[in-house]
């Protein structure tokens, strides 16, 4: 408790880092005041059916993304997915079109070139999200939208107040990202998660301790354990990133004859960390979101798809999920780590495999190493990103088994690893004690070191 004290102390003495860690809780604050503004024309008092509708299934981890805005029929209601799935899009393109590839590679101007592009795309996906959401609010109203506006007038403005709302909350994202501590972006998605936590832990304790049938105290404290190894799984999973010994990488490819010291291949287990999730979720939203407009009645094949692939505890939908977070698990580190970039960059640097030539023999060796390693990564990643589901198997509550796994549990300590990393590199640059008494915290984008 001393050291813990001693280290809020050196963090306070250190003025840029106390501006930082300010400016960013500042923000913070605005965008959790943001969360309770309500839509024009809207009662707040009288959304009792949509925010029953967002207590379980996947409107829940929309709502919770959202730090309960989506329910609050809020001005900061579509929060920041809009903007995720508009950079799924582009990176997506910048596989495929060589326009955008070259951009990629262009450095700094690219990289600003390719931010401007994912922000009109946001903005035209919001024009086209933003109605959806209203159909659906207009349906679970109950009375709260003002029957004296035209329901005409109303979505217009309403489209236009939803998509400046997203565009607000990404620039006070990227307002943390430069002046504040942590990645800005993933820090508001945090907070809308954490949000939720008091909330969802107070009702599954409820549950447990004052439901007969919900196995009392004992089983809350099972529920714990497990809560607490599947932490240290997304803990291992996040901070995945040790390079792959090439003895290792021999056995896996076939066996070479090598000697020598002790070797390694610059390679991460899990390169992709949690990007596979996070677009394989924002997929998984498309259907929810289209059927979220549409009447009860509705019942062609389409729409029960639909409903299958937008309920959390179905087969559907965790099979779905699952090999979406596979098959971008291969993308992402594919479009992460390039081969014959790898290969080029040892050979410059006079590097070298033992017994593999250099050039495009490396390459291939490379690229077998990363498809052998990359399957057993993105099926543990898939597990994870499924044990909401298996928590609910064991009758915990919708909102509290999101935190069983899942991309909330993940993006939730990627960032924290994250921020306390940037924390842990200003108090060591300024000659202060680390926030552990021993080794380095790494985050999403740290390599440990042999």
């Amino acid at each position: 408790m001393k050291k813990f004290f001693e280290t809020l102390k050196n963090i306070w003495a250190i003025e840029d880092l106390r501006t930082r860690i300010l400016f960013t809780l500042g923000l913070v604050a605005v965008y959790r005041l943001g969360s309770f503004i309500v839509l024009p024309g809207i009662d707040p008092e009288k959304l009792t059916a949509l925010r029953a509708q967002t207590d379980e299934g996947l409107m829940s981890l929309l709502n919770m993304f959202s730090g309960g805005a989506f329910s609050n029929a809020s001005v900061f209601a579509l929060g920041i997915m809009p903007y995720i799935s508009a950079s799924i899009v582009i990176q997506l393109l910048a596989i495929a079109v060589p326009y955008f590839h070259k951009m990629q590679r262009e450095g700094e101007s690219g990289r600003r070139k390719i931010n401007q592009y994912t922000r009109y795309l946001t903005i035209f996906i919001l024009v086209f999200q933003a109605p959806f959401y209203l159909g659906n609010l207009k349906m679970q109203s109950g009375g709260a939208l003002n029957p004296a506006i035209s329901w005409t007038m109303f979505i217009v403005t309403s489209t236009i107040i939803l998509a400046a709302g997203s565009m607000f909350v990404l620039w006070l994202g990227e307002r943390i990202t430069d002046k504040g501590i942590g990645n800005g972006v993933s820090l508001i998605i945090m907070i809308g998660i954490i949000a939720r936590l008091p909330e969802a832990f107070g009702q599954e304790i409820t549950s447990r301790l004052f439901n007969l049938s919900g196995g009392g105290f004992v089983m809350f404290l099972i529920e714990i354990v497990i809560l607490a190894l599947v932490i240290c799984a997304a803990i291992l999973l996040v901070q995945g990133t040790r390079r792959v010994p090439v003895q290792y990488a021999k056995r896996l490819v076939g066996n070479r004859q090598m000697g020598g010291a002790r070797q390694y291949i610059p390679l991460k287990i899990f390169a992709a960390n949690v990007m596979p999730i996070i677009f394989a979720q924002a997929l998984m939203f498309i259907p929810m979101t289209i059927i979220s407009s549409l009447s009860a009645e509705s019942s062609s094949a389409f729409v029960t798809v639909a409903r299958t692939l937008s309920d959390q505890t179905s087969w559907g939908y965790n099979l779905t999920f699952s090999a979406l977070i596979i098959v971008f698990t291969y993308f992402y580190t594919a479009i992460t780590l390039d081969p014959m970039q790898m290969a080029e960059d040892m050979k410059r640097n006079n590097g070298f495999i033992p017994g593999v030539k250099p050039g495009k023999d490396t390459a291939e060796y490379i690229d077998q190493i990363m498809s052998h390693i990359t399957f057993p990564g993105s099926i543990f990643l898939a597990f994870i990103a499924c044990m909401p589901a298996l928590a609910g198997l064991l009758n915990v509550q919708a909102g509290f088994a999101q935190f069983f796994g899942g991309t909330s549990l993940l993006i939730l300590v990627g960032v924290v690893l994250d921020t306390l990393q940037q924390v842990e590199s200003h108090l060591l640059m300024r000659h202060y004690d680390g926030l552990l008494s021993s080794g380095r915290i790494h985050g999403r984008s740290g390599v440990s070191a042999y």
